[in-house]
Protein backbone atom coordinates (compact mmCIF):
# COMPACT_ATOMS: atom_id res chain seq x y z
CA UNK A 1 0.00 0.00 0.00
CA UNK A 2 0.90 3.63 -1.13
CA UNK A 3 0.91 6.44 1.63
CA UNK A 4 -2.14 7.44 -0.82
CA UNK A 5 -3.83 4.64 -0.38
CA UNK A 6 -3.46 4.94 3.26
CA UNK A 7 -4.85 8.77 3.75
CA UNK A 8 -7.91 7.26 1.02
CA UNK A 9 -8.80 5.03 3.47
CA UNK A 10 -11.70 7.63 4.94
CA UNK A 11 -14.61 4.77 5.66
CA UNK A 12 -11.76 2.50 7.60
CA UNK A 13 -10.73 5.81 9.61
CA UNK A 14 -14.49 6.74 10.44
CA UNK A 15 -14.94 3.31 11.72
CA UNK A 16 -11.67 3.21 13.69
CA UNK A 17 -12.35 6.88 15.21
CA UNK A 18 -15.65 6.34 16.48
CA UNK A 19 -15.47 6.52 20.53
CA UNK A 20 -18.89 4.31 20.75
CA UNK A 21 -17.32 1.25 19.11
CA UNK A 22 -15.32 -1.17 21.06
CA UNK A 23 -12.44 -2.65 19.25
CA UNK A 24 -10.84 -6.15 20.15
CA UNK A 25 -7.46 -6.65 19.64
CA UNK A 26 -4.75 -9.41 20.67
CA UNK A 27 -1.62 -7.66 21.43
CA UNK A 28 -3.41 -4.26 20.97
CA UNK A 29 0.00 -2.21 21.76
CA UNK A 30 1.39 -3.43 18.50
CA UNK A 31 -2.19 -2.60 16.74
CA UNK A 32 -3.05 0.20 18.11
CA UNK A 33 0.53 1.40 17.38
CA UNK A 34 0.15 0.72 13.42
CA UNK A 35 -3.04 2.14 13.24
CA UNK A 36 -1.94 5.54 14.51
CA UNK A 37 1.74 5.36 12.21
CA UNK A 38 -0.59 4.43 8.95
CA UNK A 39 -3.28 6.24 9.36
CA UNK A 40 -3.07 8.64 11.72
CA UNK A 41 -5.94 7.56 14.06
CA UNK A 42 -5.95 7.30 17.77
CA UNK A 43 -8.00 4.49 18.95
CA UNK A 44 -9.68 4.28 22.36
CA UNK A 45 -12.76 1.75 23.99
CA UNK A 46 -9.89 -1.32 23.42
CA UNK A 47 -10.20 -4.29 25.02
CA UNK A 48 -6.95 -6.59 24.76
CA UNK A 49 -6.88 -10.35 24.92
CA UNK A 50 -3.37 -10.85 25.61
CA UNK A 51 -3.43 -8.10 28.65
CA UNK A 52 -6.65 -10.57 29.64
CA UNK A 53 -5.31 -13.29 29.90
CA UNK A 54 -2.30 -12.64 30.83
CA UNK A 55 -4.77 -11.01 34.48
CA UNK A 56 -6.38 -14.56 34.56
CA UNK A 57 -4.56 -17.06 33.00
CA UNK A 58 -1.70 -16.77 35.69
CA UNK A 59 -0.97 -20.49 36.17
CA UNK A 60 0.84 -20.23 32.46
CA UNK A 61 2.82 -18.23 30.66
CA UNK A 62 1.73 -19.13 26.98
CA UNK A 63 -0.61 -15.82 25.97
CA UNK A 64 -0.75 -16.46 22.24
CA UNK A 65 -3.75 -15.94 20.22
CA UNK A 66 -3.16 -19.63 19.42
CA UNK A 67 -2.78 -20.58 23.25
CA UNK A 68 -6.20 -18.80 23.93
CA UNK A 69 -8.13 -20.40 21.10
CA UNK A 70 -6.66 -23.87 22.01
CA UNK A 71 -8.25 -23.49 25.28
CA UNK A 72 -10.72 -20.62 25.66
CA UNK A 73 -12.17 -21.98 22.45
CA UNK A 74 -11.09 -25.78 21.24
CA UNK A 75 -10.07 -24.11 17.77
CA UNK A 76 -6.70 -25.32 16.84
CA UNK A 77 -6.29 -22.10 15.02
CA UNK A 78 -3.27 -22.20 12.26
CA UNK A 79 -0.02 -20.02 12.55
CA UNK A 80 1.92 -21.25 9.13
CA UNK A 81 1.54 -17.84 7.56
CA UNK A 82 2.97 -15.99 10.44
CA UNK A 83 6.12 -15.80 9.34
CA UNK A 84 5.23 -15.23 5.66
CA UNK A 85 6.29 -11.93 3.77
CA UNK A 86 4.04 -9.86 5.05
CA UNK A 87 5.97 -6.55 3.61
CA UNK A 88 4.88 -7.80 -0.45
CA UNK A 89 3.32 -5.41 -2.40
CA UNK A 90 0.47 -7.48 -2.49
CA UNK A 91 -0.57 -10.60 0.16
CA UNK A 92 -1.12 -13.82 -0.92
CA UNK A 93 -4.62 -15.73 -0.56
CA UNK A 94 -3.28 -17.46 2.14
CA UNK A 95 -2.36 -14.30 3.93
CA UNK A 96 -5.56 -12.60 3.86
CA UNK A 97 -7.24 -15.93 5.03
CA UNK A 98 -5.18 -16.19 7.68
CA UNK A 99 -5.52 -12.59 8.51
CA UNK A 100 -9.17 -13.11 8.60
CA UNK A 101 -8.95 -16.13 10.88
CA UNK A 102 -6.85 -14.68 13.13
CA UNK A 103 -10.03 -12.42 14.65
CA UNK A 104 -12.64 -14.49 13.97
CA UNK A 105 -12.71 -16.21 17.94
CA UNK A 106 -11.58 -12.90 19.55
CA UNK A 107 -15.12 -12.09 20.71
CA UNK A 108 -15.91 -14.96 22.07
CA UNK A 109 -12.50 -15.57 24.01
CA UNK A 110 -13.39 -11.64 25.01
CA UNK A 111 -16.36 -13.25 26.77
CA UNK A 112 -14.86 -15.83 28.58
CA UNK A 113 -11.82 -13.64 29.80
CA UNK A 114 -14.36 -10.97 31.28
CA UNK A 115 -15.73 -13.77 33.12
CA UNK A 116 -12.23 -15.06 34.52
CA UNK A 117 -11.59 -11.16 34.89
CA UNK A 118 -15.18 -10.65 36.87
CA UNK A 119 -14.58 -13.98 39.02
CA UNK A 120 -11.34 -12.76 39.93
CA UNK A 121 -12.62 -9.36 40.69
CA UNK A 122 -9.67 -8.09 38.21
CA UNK A 123 -12.07 -6.07 35.47
CA UNK A 124 -11.29 -2.85 36.65
CA UNK A 125 -7.93 -3.17 36.61
CA UNK A 126 -8.04 -4.77 33.03
CA UNK A 127 -9.88 -1.73 32.25
CA UNK A 128 -7.21 0.41 33.71
CA UNK A 129 -4.33 -1.51 31.49
CA UNK A 130 -6.44 -0.96 28.09
CA UNK A 131 -7.23 2.70 29.12
CA UNK A 132 -3.30 3.17 29.74
CA UNK A 133 -2.35 1.46 26.13
CA UNK A 134 -2.57 4.91 23.96
CA UNK A 135 0.08 5.65 26.68
CA UNK A 136 1.97 2.84 26.41
CA UNK A 137 2.01 3.32 22.57
CA UNK A 138 2.95 6.72 22.37
CA UNK A 139 5.99 5.84 25.36
CA UNK A 140 7.04 3.34 22.87
CA UNK A 141 6.71 5.39 19.28
CA UNK A 142 8.94 8.06 21.37
CA UNK A 143 11.62 5.82 22.05
CA UNK A 144 10.71 3.69 25.05
CA UNK A 145 9.60 0.53 23.63
CA UNK A 146 11.98 -1.96 25.60
CA UNK A 147 12.07 0.25 28.85
CA UNK A 148 10.36 -0.39 31.40
CA UNK A 149 9.70 3.43 32.96
CA UNK A 150 8.07 1.94 36.34
CA UNK A 151 10.98 0.08 36.99
CA UNK A 152 13.27 0.98 40.10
Amino acid sequence: MTQDDYENATNLKKVLSDKNREFIFHYARFDIAAIEIYLNVSITNIFCTKIASKLTRTYTDRHSLKELCKELANVDLSKQQQCSDWGAAKLSDEQVEYAASDVLYLHGIREKLIERLEKEGRFELANKCFNFLPTRVELDKKGWIDTDIFHH
